[in-house]
């Protein structure tokens, strides 16, 4: 009897439940993901569970024998020598190509300064909720802004973290419009990514057989879009995604992580576990890299598993404008790089273009990039 009554309580609350409501509910507490833990949530609401989630991990199995490459940036600083820079060039290549990710260690940022960017994470998001709430907004043509999922109302489910988002390029972003419990660090850890990413984008301009400047003089160094994620502990982590899989829609994000784990990457049909290196820093390409070079490079689907113990923290650092002028450049596959056989497969677009595509349809698990590919002549039947 009790079986039954719980069984039609359950078909009650099913039809009672509106999804709407329940997104604006959170949305206007301002308190996001972190504030439902904090009143003791012992459940994981209905918003947040992915519905084929279970069939999702069955068919796409994670593996524990691949791991993806690791560069050493080392030899860039401390040896002159063309050959190791070669090396260098040509595991990046290998990386872009094959992976569309990979981790780098020895690449000039002091480990102090990536502990203390943890820390200031951390710091933002575990401070007076009050204090908080004061950057929480979904006008997203701030600098500054903090809110639980970008996508909340068209996402087909929700995502178990909260985000502080901050334009730090091109523009030159006044320290005062950050929240002042990370307002140096955030400051500083840009200022040192932008270096890294400058040597990244050298790298992979000669890994396309280019010369070393090009890739910065066609802009793609123009804009730094960094967010801060915070990943509360999950009650029941097995319904829920820390981050869903998506591909990024930056020409590349330079990835600071905890140790904590958890980020997937998916590759050869399989999700394979980014290990946690101290001192490393991740990078993968997004879709505008892989639009620009005509499918050379790879911008590859990831995600991040809701963690059963945390916070996990990370910080992404996103190389491209966040949303430019209407009158922003367009782009379209590298013209060095096609051929009669490798004609181009996408039109030209701008970055707004792209990052407003990629906000209206959401973390869907589709790419952004289907909506600029050309579409093949159909075949005679």
């Amino acid at each position: 009897m009790v079986n039954t009554n719980l069984e039609e309580i359950k078909q009650e609350h099913e039809h009672v439940y509106d999804r709407q409501k329940e997104l604006k509910l959170l949305d206007e507490s301002k308190e996001g993901v972190k504030g439902l833990v904090d009143a003791g949530l012992t459940k994981v609401p209905k918003i947040f569970i992915h519905d084929k989630i279970h069939e999702h991990n069955n068919k796409q199995t994670s593996s524990t024998n691949l791991s993806i490459p690791i560069i050493d940036f080392g030899p860039l600083f401390t040896n002159t020598s063309s050959s190791s820079r070669l090396e260098i060039i040509e595991k990046v290549k290998h990386a872009s190509e094959k992976w569309g990710f990979f981790q780098v260690v020895n690449h000039g940022i002091p480990s102090t300064v990536l502990d203390e960017m943890i820390d200031g994470v951390v710091r933002f998001h575990e401070q007076d909720t009050e204090m908080k709430k004061k950057f929480y907004s979904r006008d997203i043509t701030k600098r500054a802004y903090f809110n639980t999922n970008f996508d909340l109302y068209v996402t087909p489910a929700v995502n178990w973290r909260d985000s502080l988002s901050c334009v730090m390029g091109p523009q030159p972003l006044d320290p005062q419009d950050l929240p002042t419990v990370c307002r140096d660090i955030t400051v500083k850890y840009s200022d040192y990514v932008n270096k890294v990413g400058m040597i990244l984008l050298e790298l992979l301009s000669e890994a396309l057989g280019l010369n070393s400047n090009y890739l910065k003089d066609i802009d793609c160094a123009e804009g730094l879009f960094l967010i801060s994620h915070y990943y509360p502990p999950c009650p029941e982590p097995e319904l829920t995604f820390g981050t869903s899989a998506h591909s990024d829609s930056s020409f590349f994000t330079v990835l600071l992580q905890d140790q904590l784990g958890g980020l997937q990457v998916f590759h050869g049909n399989q999700w394979v576990d980014v290990t946690p290196i101290p001192g490393a820093l991740v990078i993968n390409l997004g879709d505008m890299m892989q639009l620009i070079t005509n499918d050379k490079f790879l911008s590859v689907k990831h995600r991040v598993l809701a963690p059963k113990i945390g916070p996990r923290i990370s910080v992404a650092c996103f190389f491209r404008q966040h949303l430019p002028p209407e009158n922003s450049k367009l782009y379209g596959p590298i013209t060095e790089l096609l051929t009669p056989e490798n004609p181009p497969v996408y039109k030209e677009t701008s970055v707004k273009g792209l990052v407003s595509h990629y906000y209206g349809k959401g973390l869907d698990g589709n790419s952004a990039l289907d909506h600029f590919r050309i579409q093949a002549v159909k075949q005679e039947e």
